[in-house]
């Protein structure tokens, strides 16, 4: 991945970070990696804990953010909240909710759009 795209997705991240501490969330971890793969955001709102997938772009070139996220994508983030849960036990017994972030970088006041429960 091109450098360029890698700052584009934290800018995006950092952005959809700051979005949903406005409304509540309480950020647990940005970035979790494991075998798996990555989770962009953990998060609780409430009494959910949420796990995040961030979409940046900056031109409509490839389609919509909604479209980027694929069932193998699904399938991944699923398989890394549960190596989540299994490193944070204390979270085991929290509702779990799996968001979505689109962040549109393509004027000059970024674009922010979030979908709660979406898979």
């Amino acid at each position: 991945m091109s450098k360029a795209r890698l700052e584009l997705g934290r800018k995006g991240e950092e952005l959809a970070a700051e979005y949903l501490q406005r409304k509540g969330f309480r950020i647990i971890k940005q970035n979790y990696r494991c075998f798996f793969g990555e989770i962009d955001i953990v998060a609780v709102d409430k009494e959910y804990l949420v796990f995040v997938e961030v979409r940046t772009k900056s031109s409509a070139k490839f389609g919509t953010h909604a479209e980027s996220i694929t069932s193998r994508k699904i399938q991944k983030i699923r398989r890394v909240a549960e190596c989540f849960l299994t490193c944070f036990p204390e979270q085991v017994n929290r509702k779990m909710r799996f968001d979505f972030v689109g962040v549109n970088l393509k004027s000059d006041k970024p674009q922010i759009e979030h979908y709660a429960g979406v898979f």
